[in-house]
């Protein structure tokens, strides 16, 4: 039986990055800042990543109404999710859920999950700083845990 190939791209201010897992395992990671600065570099860099990997499926951010995301990051979502379409893959769009106090406790427990990632795993910053450049593949991994619990069955209680 074949292992699903999963890529994850998600995108933050001045970073795309994405997971790369196979068969629910984690199996590589990286980001890009170059290809934030434009849509075009977005796309360019999209079909790279999907050219190098070749996924069964592709998992982007579905932008919300209430998102905090910029304007220019929107934009690279729907960008990003557009190749994919474009290249006929299996595109699966969920929405960014937040079930922890802060994303640094959702980091935590990814980690906890995947610890392959966890030299990663982004410090929260004092007040003035900016967020963690890291940050952006413990987005991709909550996308992908919102894909990949909701395929797991339930479990029958008595």
């Amino acid at each position: 039986m074949a292992r699903l190939k999963v890529l994850v791209i998600a995108a933050a201010t001045g970073r795309i990055g994405y997971v790369y897992l196979i068969g629910g395992k984690l199996k590589h990671w990286t980001m890009s800042v170059k290809a934030s600065k434009s849509p075009e570099l977005a796309a360019k860099q999209t079909t790279l990543w999907i050219e190098e990997l070749e996924p069964d499926v592709v998992i982007t951010e579905k932008i919300g109404k209430h998102s905090h995301k910029g304007k220019l990051t929107k934009q690279l979502i729907a960008t990003i999710t557009k190749v994919a379409e474009n290249r006929y893959l299996n595109v699966v769009v969920v929405p960014r859920v937040q079930n922890f106090q802060n994303k640094y406790e959702e980091a935590k427990e990814l980690a906890k999950q995947y610890p392959d990632i966890l030299p990663w795993m982004p410090k929260r910053p004092r007040i003035w700083e900016s967020e963690p450049r890291n940050m952006i593949y413990f987005e991709a991994l909550a996308l992908a845990l919102e894909v990949i619990d909701a395929e797991k069955p339930a479990s029958n209680i008595a």
